[in-house]
């Protein structure tokens, strides 16, 4: 899994009394989404000039490509998508899986370049 180092995707976890809490961003620009891909479906091999991207897997295994890197990430997992990096969402699986997406940066949809995908967008 990629390290979370880039300063907009640093997590910090606070303990409290009751449990604890995890803080994703502080007083930055960043957009936020939950990804859901159905099985036997991916989204497109993409990369952005304006965004970093951070994801936790929600409900998994889902399939991930950084940067020509591939894996299955199972629920709980965090991956880091650097600005520029290529990646890509799969779901090989029998079920729905999910990603809540974090986005550090200018979002806009027009800011993704599409290097391969499957649907001819």
């Amino acid at each position: 899994m990629p390290e979370l180092t880039d300063r907009r995707g640093e997590i910090v976890e606070s303990k409290r009394p009751w449990g604890r809490f995890e803080q994703f961003a502080l007083n930055e620009p960043a957009t936020v989404k939950v990804i859901t891909v159905e099985p036997g479906h991916r989204l497109s091999l993409q990369r952005h000039q304006h965004r970093s991207e951070l994801w936790q897997v929600l409900d998994g295994p889902l399939d991930i490509e950084v940067d020509g890197r591939t894996w299955t990430a199972p629920a709980g997992e965090r991956v880091w998508v650097p600005r520029g990096a290529t990646h890509r969402l799969g779901n090989s699986g029998l079920r729905a899986g999910r990603v809540l997406e974090v986005a550090f940066g200018e979002f806009d949809e027009d800011d993704i370049e599409r290097l391969d995908d499957d649907y001819a967008r």
